[in-house]
C-alpha cells in the first residue's frame, strides 16, 4: 500500500511540470488526429483504433494521477470537437479509471509484454466490459446479460491485438531515446 501511496504522490507531482502539461498536449493533438483518421474495421463490431495510444504513453510517462486527468480531459475534448452519438459522463469516468490503473501499472516500472497485458487485461475487465456495458445498458434500455456475450468476444479478441501493438509502439519509443528524453535522464 505504501508502494501505491509513493506512486500517486511522485504522479501528482508530474502534473505540476511545465513540461508535463506540454508532452500531455502534444498527445492530445496526436489522439484527436489519430482517432479523426485512423482505424481498420473489421466486420460491424471489431475496430482497431490506435488514438489510445497516446493516452497509454502519458500514463507511462506521468503515472496514474495525470494519467487519469489526462483521459478524462481528452474525452471531453474528443466530444466536444467531433461529438458521436449522446455525451455521458460514465464514459469519462471510464477514461479516468483506465488512466488510473494503466498508469499504476507501467509508472516508472520495467517494459514488458506480460506487464502491458495484465494492464490491459485490468482495464477490459473493470472499464470496457463492465462499466461500458453498464452505460450502454442504461442508455440504449438494454438488458446487461444481452449485451454482455458480445461485449465479451469483442474484448477478448482486441485484448491481445491491442496490447502487442502498444507494447511495440512503446518499446520503439524506448529504443529510440524519445523516454529518456522527455524524462530528462542520461542516455
Amino acid at each position: 500500500m505504501q508502494k501505491l501511496a509513493t506512486l500517486f504522490t511522485q504522479s501528482y507531482q508530474e502534473i505540476k511540470q511545465l513540461r508535463t502539461v506540454t508532452i500531455c498536449g502534444l498527445m492530445a493533438a496526436i489522439a484527436i488526429a489519430l482517432s479523426a483518421f485512423t482505424s481498420i474495421e473489421i466486420g460491424n463490431y471489431i475496430k482497431i483504433g490506435f488514438s489510445g495510444i497516446p493516452n497509454r504513453i502519458v500514463d507511462c510517462l506521468f503515472g496514474p494521477v495525470v494519467g487519469g486527468c489526462f483521459g478524462g480531459a481528452l474525452d471531453i475534448i474528443k466530444y466536444l470537437v467531433k461529438p458521436t452519438g449522446v455525451f455521458f459522463p460514465g464514459f469519462t469516468f471510464d477514461a479516468i479509471l483506465a488512466g488510473l490503473i494503466f498508469g499504476s501499472f507501467m509508472y516508472k516500472k520495467p517494459l514488458s509484454l506480460p506487464r502491458i497485458l495484465i494492464a490491459k487485461l485490468t482495464v477490459v475487465l473493470v472499464c470496457n466490459i463492465f462499466f461500458n456495458t453498464l452505460w450502454i445498458s442504461l442508455l440504449y434500455g438494454k438488458a446487461f446479460m444481452a449485451l454482455l456475450p458480445a461485449r465479451l468476444l469483442k474484448n477478448a479478441v482486441m485484448w491481445p491485438i491491442d496490447s502487442l501493438i502498444l507494447f511495440m509502439v512503446i518499446q520503439m519509443l524506448h529504443a529510440s531515446g524519445i523516454f529518456k528524453i522527455i524524462r530528462h535522464e542520461r542516455p
